[in-house]
């Protein structure tokens, strides 16, 4: 029922939105104009009226929503009204509405808001729909939808332009009302066990609290720095000292650190403190409510994330992080008693660390590279190493580890929960290891926070904590690839000439022109190892194809490399590690198509295998070494190879 295809060419669109523009000149000079409505009583929304059909057969309703399609017949036409709820498809009438009614209705566009009144009735098809007695301009588009068959497909341009990706794509608007159904769910569980949401500030002198590099402003009216909070852990550990026994908060929290598919600079942080209680407790409050979530968003707790089958109804499995890495990598870390021992390990497993590291940060290490990946159905991976864990309080049966746990599901760290440290003396201890560990070169460690440890010296109860990333739990309930999908704005890197200083190019989303900035290669020369030693038989060799970037994100405990999962033509992922990351951000390369060597021997970087090289032009400018990854036309299909 689509009017007619969106316009392909340039010339074809900038007449287009000077049509509009046209025609929203006549209406104002007829006296008609759109922008002068102020309100319109809506009485229903599509999905009442489909099903309530039976009720409201032969009734009046007013509906009001965007028109997504129209088909003119003469006398008659017919339009489908797309709202909140879903879309209804409407009947106007020339005899029904009136004759210079019916002609304003043809002048309609795709993407324009209208408000319809008219009666229930079903057609000859079974199709509900309304019969018009009225139609109205609300408001005039003036710019063009993508066209109706293919939506809106780019998904750099479906998180840049939300709100056009809102209108085309409906189960993205699903994807939102659920996330606010999730919240909301999270809240009832939460007041119904008697805890009370309370907010803190988001702009602090110490950012602590978790293991990240925090964002810096400058406070004006105060001539002060300030960060913005990367937890909401101490001040509502505040809380619990001065008495409030069970406290949440739901809020944004900002960590300057990468974006990939599970992490946004800025995202949605609920964490809740419990007094007389220790993690043991907050297994057993965790598991109740995730199962409550899935129960009630979902409506089973037996849910499916990508193809595979999460049951949430059965106990969640218990392993210490030790007996993890013992079953899945076959070593006993209660055997090592030594740094030096851990660092051999690591060393013999090709696990890269650094010289500062203890037995405690290898031990994570290996977790990461060996359990993650195994731990699909709900897992509580307890009993973390002290030196990863300052906040948390120790176990009085093994002070080399801590009353910590995370829980795992689908490989994601879902939340981490602890037996809260509040021995003040203990803490301004963790906290100096803290400050020593910064001093060595670790930008994401906690710093002194010396209020903080006032208000434990007045005593706070033992005490049990938990921090939950909203964002991945409703990645998780609603089968979300990335994190991006359930963020309505993520961050995104500005284009050249598009939403740079929130401008816009007034052109189709689809055909947004994103490429990149011109760059002059005159420069770029050949490593002289290479320029004279290399035959033609040698290079020959080299199997260059075209390779399309699926997924990109940045290696954990690396500042240099990005991940690459990339579509080779073969029909199986091609994962190849890259050290660009001061060049580029993950976002900016997926779905990108590049060049890549694609017979190397696999060479393991950070304990993952390689599996090929890139292509970069590389050159020196002004003293500063410049590098371009080769990208080419997004046409050229997957595994094309060079000649």
């Amino acid at each position: 029922m689509a009017e007619k295809k969106t316009p392909e060419t340039e010339a074809e669109l900038t007449e287009v939105l000077r049509v509009r523009r046209e025609k929203l000149a006549q209406l104002v000079e007829d006296g008609k104009d759109p922008f002068q409505i102020t309100k319109f009583d809506v009485t229903h929304h599509s999905a009442e009226i489909k099903d309530d059909f039976d009720a409201l057969e032969g009734k009046e309703v007013v509906v009001a929503g965007r028109m997504m399609s129209k088909r003119v017949m003469g006398k008659a036409s017919f339009c489908n009204v797309q709202d909140l709820k879903g879309g209804i498809q409407c009947y106007v009438a020339r005899d029904a509405v009136g004759e210079d009614s019916y002609k304003d209705f043809k002048k309609f566009d795709i993407g324009d808001i209208i408000g319809v009144r008219g009666e229930v009735f079903k057609t000859k098809t079974g199709e509900i729909s309304i019969h018009a007695s009225a139609v109205t301009l609300l408001s005039k588009s003036l710019q063009v939808l993508p066209e109706k068959f293919h939506g809106l497909t780019n998904t750099d341009m479906r998180y840049r332009q939300r709100y056009v990706d809102l209108i085309v794509n409906p189960e993205v608007k699903d994807t939102f009302v659920k996330r606010s159904k999730i919240i909301k769910e999270i809240r009832n569980f939460l007041d119904g066990r008697g805890f009370m949401e309370v907010e803190t500030p988001m702009l602090v002198s110490n950012a602590g609290g978790a293991a990240a590099r925090p964002f810096e402003t400058h406070y004006n009216a105060l001539n002060e720095d300030v960060k913005l909070r990367i937890s909401l852990e101490l001040y509502l550990k505040r809380l619990i000292v001065g008495g409030l026994e069970k406290v949440y908060e739901i809020g944004r929290v900002f960590r300057n650190e990468g974006v990939d598919t599970r992490h946004n600079p800025e995202f949605t942080l609920m964490e809740l403190y419990q007094a007389y209680t220790d993690y043991y407790g907050m297994m057993e409050l965790t598991e109740n409510m995730f199962r409550y979530l899935a129960e009630k968003v979902c409506g089973s707790a037996v849910i499916t994330y990508n193809g595979v089958e999460i049951d949430l109804s059965k106990p969640f499995a218990r392993l210490t992080m030790n007996d993890a890495i013992k079953k899945y990598a076959g070593i006993d870390f209660d055997e090592v008693k030594t740094d030096e021992e851990a660092k051999a390990l690591a060393k013999e497993h090709h696990i890269e660390y650094e010289e500062r590291h203890t037995k405690g940060d290898i031990i994570n290490l290996f977790f990461e590279e060996y359990c993650e990946k195994e731990l699909i159905q709900p897992t509580f991976i307890m009993d973390h190493p002290l030196a990863i864990s300052p906040l948390t309080k120790k176990k009085p049966s093994d002070p080399t580890k801590v009353e910590r746990f995370e829980l795992f599901i689908n490989t994601w760290e879902m939340c981490n929960a602890y037996s809260e440290l509040n021995d003040p003396i203990d803490q301004r201890e963790r906290f100096a290891a803290q400050d020593a560990a910064f001093a060595a070169g670790d930008e994401e460690a906690n710093h002194t926070d010396e209020d903080f440890l006032n208000a434990l010296e007045y005593g706070m109860p033992p005490t049990g904590g938990i921090g939950y990333g909203i964002d991945r739990l409703v990645m998780l309930l609603t089968d979300s690839p990335a994190i991006r999908d359930v963020l309505l704005f993520p961050t995104m890197k500005s284009l050249n000439d598009v939403n740079k200083g929130n401008d816009v190019k007034n052109q189709p989303v689809e055909e947004m022109n994103t490429e990149s900035e011109k760059i002059d290669f005159s420069k770029v020369k050949v490593e002289p190892l290479f320029e004279e030693f290399v035959d033609f038989d040698t290079f020959s060799k080299s199997d260059f194809r075209a390779v399309k970037v699926k997924a990109c994100e940045a290696v954990k405990k690396s500042k240099k490399l990005l991940q690459f999962t990339l579509d080779d033509g073969t029909g199986t992922d091609r994962t190849i590690l890259s050290g660009i990351h001061a060049y580029y951000e993950p976002e900016e390369l997926v779905g990108k198509t590049l060049i890549a060597i694609t017979n190397l021997p696999p060479r393991a970087m950070m304990g993952i295998d390689s599996c090929g090289m890139l292509i970069s032009a590389v050159h020196h400018e002004n003293g500063e070494e410049k590098l371009h990854l080769l990208m080419v036309d997004s046409h050229i299909p997957a595994g094309a190879k060079l000649y």
